[in-house]
C-alpha cells in the first residue's frame, strides 16, 4: 500500500528535503529544549570551553545525522579516571599546599573540576614509584618466607598515597577504587624477585597470595578507602618486564588464585568485585615470542578464564590499550554477555623530540577515538588512563616507561599544567555520572581513523543525556543530532572533541521504537561491497555500489519474518553525497511479488520515510535516478 499523506507539499518532512533551520521554529518562538556544549580543540585554543547552547528544532538535515535513542540501553557506567601511583603521589605531595588543593579540585571536584570518578591503584610498587627500591606490602629478607603474613603493612602508602585518596573521596564521594598488584611478594615467586618469574605452584602459596590481597582490601578500607574492584595481576602476559615489578601468570595460575581468593573476598569484603585478565585487547607479539618453549601463548586468555568454574567469582574482564583494538571487548561481551567489561589502563606517550603541540594533538585525537569512544562503544564500564600526575620529565619512575604522560604535569617551578588526557577523560567524567547507562547512537567514525564523526551517548541517573562527539577529520565537519523528532546541527573544528548535554524533556521523547533486525539478511544489485553492513546496526560500516548510481539498482532485506513498521530510515552515514537521488520502497511477503510502498527524492545523508503501519518480510529500496556518486548505505532501520 502506498503512503497517502505528505506528498509534494509535505515531502520535506518525510523525505529529508528543505527544513526549518535547527534551533529556529517557523513562527520565530523558542521551540523548546537546548543542549549545552563544551569543546576542546587540537590547538588548545579551546580547552573544555563552554560555547553557546544550541536549540533542538524541528525539520530535518542534509548532513550526517547522529540518531540518539535513549530507549536502547547498554552497559552501566562505573567511572572514568586514572591512577594515583606512588610517582603521582610524590609529585602532588611536593606541591605547595594551596597549589595541591587546587590541583585536586581540578581533578576530582564534579562541579569545579572534571570529577574523576575511578582510580586504579597499584597494590605495592609499579614502575611508577619514587622509591629507590621496588616493594610490596610483605617484603622479607631473601631466603625467608612469611606465610602468616605477620609482616604485612601498607605503610609505604600512608604518607602520600592514602591521604590523596581520602581527599579524592572527599571531593567526589562517588569515586570508585580498584586495586591491582604488579607482583606478589618475592618470597612467593619462583625467582625470589619482584621483576619477572611466576608464582610458586604450591597450594600454600596460592592461599597466602589470596590472603595477602584480602588484607590489602581490609587495610585500605580501614584507612578510609574502600576497594570496589580487584584484579589479581597487572598484565599477566608481560613475561619480561623492563626492570620493574611484573609476573608471568598463565591462565592455570590465575584460576588457582581466583579460586583461593573468591570465597575469602566474598566473606571479608562483599562489595569488592574480582576482574580477570587486566591486559591488552590482544596478546602482544613480544609476549608471544617470550612464551616458554613447549607452552601455549594463551592468546585466548580471558575466554579461558570466563569458561572456567572460577568464573563464578569473577565480575568480568579488564583490558588495556597497548595492543589490538577495542572491538575485542565486544567479541568477549558477545561470548559472555553476563560478564562485565572494564577498561583499566592506557597511558599517553610522547616522543623524546616531539614538540608539545604535537604531543597534545596526537594524544587528544588517538585517545578520543580509541579510549573515550572506542572503549565505551565496546561495552566498557570504566575508562582509566595511567598516571594522574607526573613531572615534566615523565617521572619519577623506576624502570619501565620513560615516555609516559599524565593527566597533569608538575613543573620544576611548582606550577601545574593540564595535558590532553585531562580533557579526554574530562569530556566523560565531568558529564557522565556513575550509574549512567550508555544508550544507542549512530556513529560514523572508527578507531582506526576514517575521517568521520564518531560519538557515544549516555543517559545519566537524573535522566539527562550526555553525547560525546569527536571529529576525526582534519577539516571542520558539520553534523546533526536527532533525538525523538527534534534535532540540531553543529560544526566541529578538525580533530575537536565535544560534549553536548541536555536535560530530560518530554519534547525529546520519541514516538517510535526501533525494530530489531537480528537475523535479517541483505542482498544487493549490483552486489558492491559490504552488503551485510546494511543490517549490522553499525553506521561506521557501509554497503557501497562500487559504481555510479543508476536506475534499477536496489538493495533488499529479508527480515526473517513479518515485521510491523511505520518508518523506514535509509542512512548513508558519513559518506557525503552517496545517498540515492531518487528512490522507491517496495515490500513483499514472499520475495517474489512486490508492492510499492513509497517513493521520493533524496537530498541528504539520512532519508526517513513515514508510512501507514504495515507488515512485510521483505523490503526493497530501489534507486530510480542517476548520479555520478556511488550509492552507499550505512544502515537501514525500521521503526514502529
Amino acid at each position: 500500500m502506498r503512503t497517502t499523506v505528505r506528498r509534494a507539499a509535505t515531502a520535506a518532512l518525510i523525505l529529508g528535503l528543505a527544513a526549518v533551520p535547527a534551533g529556529q521554529a517557523a513562527d520565530g518562538h523558542d521551540p523548546g529544549p537546548r543542549a549545552r556544549v563544551w569543546v576542546t580543540t587540537v590547538d588548545r585554543a579551546e580547552l573544555m570551553a563552554q560555547r553557546a547552547p544550541v536549540t533542538f528544532g524541528t525539520g530535518s538535515s542534509t548532513h550526517p545525522t547522529i540518531v540518539v535513542d535513549p530507549d536502547r540501553a547498554e552497559q552501566t557506567v562505573d567511572g572514568f579516571g586514572a591512577s594515583i601511583t606512588d610517582s603521582s603521589a610524590s609529585v602532588l605531595h611536593g606541591l605547595a599546599p594551596a597549589v595541591r588543593a587546587e590541583t585536586m579540585r581540578k581533578l576530582f571536584d564534579p562541579v569545579h573540576g572534571i570529577g574523576v570518578s575511578f582510580l586504579r591503584q597499584p597494590v605495592g610498587s609499579s614502575d611508577f614509584t619514587a622509591a629507590a627500591e621496588h616493594y610490596t606490602y610483605d617484603d622479607v629478607p631473601a631466603g625467608q618466607t612469611d606465610f602468616p603474613l605477620a609482616h604485612f603493612s601498607i605503610a609505604p602508602d600512608e604518607a602520600k598515597v592514602l591521604p590523596l585518596l581520602r581527599e579524592a573521596k572527599r571531593l567526589n564521594p562517588a569515586l570508585k577504587v580498584m586495586g591491582t598488584p604488579w607482583s606478589p611478594p618475592a618470597w612467593m615467586k619462583t625467582t625470589d624477585s619482584l621483576v619477572g618469574g611466576r608464582l610458586k605452584d604450591d597450594p600454600a602459596v596460592y592461599d597466602a597470595y589470596a590472603r595477602y590481597l584480602v588484607k590489602f582490601v581490609q587495610a585500605y578500607a580501614a584507612a578510609g578507602v574502600p576497594v570496589d574492584f580487584l584484579s589479581v595481576q597487572n598484565e599477566p602476559q608481560n613475561r619480561t618486564p623492563d626492570a620493574y615489578p611484573g609476573t608471568d601468570m598463565p591462565v592455570a595460575q590465575q584460576l588457582k588464585v581466583i579460586e583461593a581468593l573468591g570465597p575469602k573476598l566474598r566473606t571479608a569484603s562483599p562489595r569488592t568485585k574480582i576482574l580477570a585478565y587486566d591486559h591488552n585487547w590482544a596478546t602482544h607479539p613480544n609476549d608471544i615470542a617470550a612464551t616458554p618453549p613447549g607452552t601455549s601463548p594463551e592468546t585466548d586468555y580471558p575466554y579461558q578464564i570466563l569458561n572456567s568454574p572460577a568464573a563464578r567469582w569473577v565480575a568480568g574482564t579488564a583490558f588495556h590499550c597497548y595492543y589490538g583494538d577495542p572491538s575485542a571487548q565486544t567479541a568477549l561481551h558477545d561470548a559472555f554477555p553476563d560478564k562485565g567489561i572494564w577498561f583499566t589502563e592506557c597511558s599517553g606517550s610522547r616522543g623524546l623530540t616531539d614538540p608539545p603541540a604535537k604531543v597534545f594533538r596526537d594524544t587528544l585525537t588517538w585517545h578520543a577515538r580509541n579510549v573515550v569512544l572506542g572503549t565505551t562503544r565496546n561495552h566498557a564500564k570504566s575508562v582509566v588512563n595511567w598516571n594522574i600526575a607526573l613531572d615534566s620529565t615523565g617521572g619519577p619512575h623506576n624502570g619501565g616507561c620513560g615516555t609516559c604522560t599524565g593527566l597533569v604535569t608538575v613543573h620544576p617551578d611548582g606550577s601545574v599544567t593540564t595535558d590532553a588526557e585531562y580533557y579526554t577523560i574530562g569530556h566523560l567524567s565531568k558529564f557522565v555520572k556513575p550509574g549512567a547507562k550508555r544508550i544507542a547512537s549512530t556513529s560514523f567514525g572508527t578507531t582506526g581513523w576514517n575521517g568521520q564523526i564518531m560519538d557515544v551517548a549516555f543517559r545519566n541517573p537524573d535522566g539527562s543525556t550526555a553525547l560525546v562527539v569527536h571529529n576525526e577529520n582534519d577539516d571542520p565537519r558539520t553534523f546533526a543530532v536527532k533525538v525523538g523528532e527534534r534535532l540540531f546541527e553543529y560544526t566541529l573544528p578538525g580533530g575537536a572533541l565535544a560534549t553536548f548535554t541536555w536535560p530530560r524533556d518530554h519534547a525529546l521523547r520519541g514516538k517510535l521504537d526501533q525494530v530489531s533486525l537480528d537475523g535479517a539478511t541483505a542482498t544487493a544489485s549490483p552486489a558492491g561491497e559490504g552488503v551485510g553492513n546494511l543490517v549490522d546496526d553499525d553506521a561506521s560500516t557501509r554497503w557501497s555500489s562500487g559504481q555510479s548510481q543508476a536506475a534499477g539498482q536496489h538493495v533488499q532485506l529479508d527480515l526473517g519474518s513479518r515485521k510491523h513498521f511505520r518508518r523506514v530510515a535509509v542512512d548513508s552515514g558519513g559518506n557525503l553525497g552517496d545517498y540515492a537521488r531518487n528512490w522507491e520502497l517496495s515490500i513483499s511477503d514472499d520475495g517474489t511479488a512486490w508492492r510499492p510502498l513509497a517513493s521520493g527524492v533524496g537530498v541528504g545523508q539520512l532519508t526517513e520515510v513515514d508510512v501507514r503501519r504495515t507488515a512485510a518480510r521483505y523490503l526493497r529500496v530501489t534507486s530510480t535516478g542517476a548520479a555520478g556518486n556511488w550509492w552507499s548505505i550505512a544502515d537501514i532501520r525500521l521503526y514502529d
